[in-house]
């Protein structure tokens, strides 16, 4: 049997914790996938006395995580302690600096830092592997970046925030309102007390450049991730979608056009028969299309202390094997700036809520006022009673920034009582 694969585990919450208990329960397997025992050294946290539910004593304890990298019997570091910056990119970038492998479930690390810590791995011959990042354990990186690699792929995207998804599913399925919905979800843990990170669409953009930089061979873009959240949800909405045969996601998509990369996290209605109209609860979405391979569709949960744990050791495996693949797919020399997709040339049909005055005239205004910015109506129905009244239409085919113009310019008129809705239909 060949030399210990010795890791160092910084960070032992619930996903720490996660390879602790995989390493301690499965050694043997591993050893035997891997060609050599896999161990822990080394761990690092910031409470050492807390009870984790794991027997910690056989391995060597670390008060600052960044030694890690220094030690000698580490040949790879975990990264689970989070953050884009701080004690994270530093251990990072110090293991890389010493040839150590880096194995992290920190998206936001990587989606601010990942093209530098890929030049960084390459120079050192070292691993920077990160497939519990994205989707949890849903093994989409390596299908992207392996499995797909002989396609041109023309569009990535899902559902890539289980907490959304929970959120939304749950306000279809027991008809409450979003605000109720929340608070169960931190109730459940599925939200934290300060939500803002998962519903305004922050962590599913962090996984989407992620998931771009990989489909298309650029440099990680972040920056140029247009969000959204899904705060404006209402149940009104989620009702009158569900009425038109839609389910509203917050979507993720990357798509290259012959312009620039276009990247977006938003709410938007697909149709509720697709495998990612159907997704329900916490799981994780994605749809990677190739042009030899067609559509692929990964499912899976995406978060928790399980499923993350083990894509993290999926990635230790690969590191022990003696694999040492390029971060993105490409050297990361390879890897170019795209240009951006302006603002406004993305295209496809809107779904518009209004709510209008009860009068004569209210509905000829409003058609107009889209008409006259080049938005076509496919369809238009009124729901329910009362004044204001909620109109709905559904347009054709319509780019962004004529379905802004007309939302803006509507807005203004004296028949809207509220600040119209505008949300993307997707073909999914």
């Amino acid at each position: 049997m060949n030399a210990p694969f010795r890791l160092g585990i910084a960070g032992l919450g619930t996903v720490g914790t996660g390879v602790v208990k995989i390493v301690q329960t499965h050694g043997a397997a591993l050893a035997a996938k891997a060609g050599r025992p896999v161990e822990i050294a080394a761990v690092s946290a910031r409470n050492r006395s807390l009870d984790r539910g794991v027997d910690l004593s056989a391995y060597a304890w670390e008060d600052d995580a960044t030694r890690l990298a220094s030690r000698e019997d580490v040949d790879c570091v975990i990264e689970v302690i989070g953050g884009s910056n701080g004690p994270a990119k530093a251990l990072a970038e110090q293991a890389l600096a010493a040839g150590k492998h880096v194995v992290t479930a920190n998206k936001a690390l990587i989606a601010h830092h990942g093209q530098e810590l890929a030049e960084a791995a390459e120079a050192a011959g070292a691993a920077l592997r990160f497939e519990a990042g994205v989707a949890g354990g849903i093994p989409v990186l390596k299908a992207i970046g392996e499995g797909l690699a002989a396609n041109q792929l023309t569009r990535v995207f899902g559902v890539l925030n289980g907490t959304c998804n929970y959120i939304l599913s749950e306000m279809e399925t027991s008809e409450a309102d979003y605000a109720d919905v929340l608070a169960e979800a931190q109730r459940l843990g599925y939200a934290e007390a300060d939500p803002s990170f998962d519903v305004g669409g922050i962590d599913a953009a962090h996984k989407l450049a992620i998931l771009a930089a990989l489909a298309f061979g650029t440099r990680i873009d972040f920056e140029g991730v247009v969000t959204e959240g899904i705060e404006r949800i209402t149940l009104a909405d989620i009702k009158t979608a569900r009425d038109m045969g839609y389910a509203i996601k917050l979507l993720g998509l990357a798509r290259m056009h012959e312009t620039g990369l276009e990247q977006r996290v938003r709410p938007c209605m697909v149709a509720e028969t697709t495998p990612i109209g159907a997704l329900t609860g916490v799981t994780n979405a994605v749809v990677a299309e190739g042009d030899f391979v067609g559509s692929c569709v990964f499912t899976g949960p995406g978060a928790g202390e399980g499923p993350t744990a083990s894509a993290i050791v999926a990635d230790v495996l690969d590191a022990a094997r003696g694999i040492v693949t390029p971060a993105f797919g490409r050297p990361a020399a390879n890897l170019k700036p795209a240009p951006r997709l302006q603002h406004g040339e993305e295209h496809s049909p809107y779904y518009l809520r209004f709510m209008l005055a009860d009068r004569p005239g209210a509905l000829a205004a409003i058609a107009s006022a889209l008409g006259e910015k080049g938005v076509s109506i496919h369809r238009m129905r009124q729901y329910g009673q009362g004044d204001p009244v909620p109109v709905v239409i559904e347009t054709h085919d319509a780019h962004r920034d004529a379905i802004d113009a007309a939302v803006a310019s509507i807005s203004n008129l004296p028949v809207s009582q509220a600040p119209p809705v505008a949300i993307r239909i997707e073909e999914a």
